[in-house]
């Protein structure tokens, strides 16, 4: 008899973008070209500079996350400023 290994662990859920320029004058289209390309079902996009804590758009996808979600970004700079900064978005998000 052949023994399968059963996962007990959700399957995972949607992939989240999340897509950041830090200027007006700058464009996301790359960004959100490349997430989309990327299975992206939804992408939260804000033009904010990273040193800002109010970034309404982060707020909104951490509040969109659901346990299981995964969120991609084009580049780890795109959503934190340094590993402490990545480490408390990390700890905002749901816990699955």
């Amino acid at each position: 008899m052949r023994q399968v290994a059963v996962s007990k662990k959700p399957a995972p859920g949607p992939l989240i973008g999340y897509a950041r320029v830090s200027t007006q004058g700058q464009d996301l289209a790359q960004q959100r070209a490349t997430l989309r390309g990327a299975g992206c079902s939804r992408v939260f996009e804000e033009k904010v500079s990273g040193a800002k804590r109010d970034r309404p758009q982060l707020e909104r996808l951490l509040d969109h996350l659901r346990a299981g979600d995964v969120v991609a970004v084009t580049r780890l700079d795109r959503l934190a400023r340094s590993t402490r900064d990545l480490l408390e978005i990390v700890s905002a998000a749901p816990n699955p």
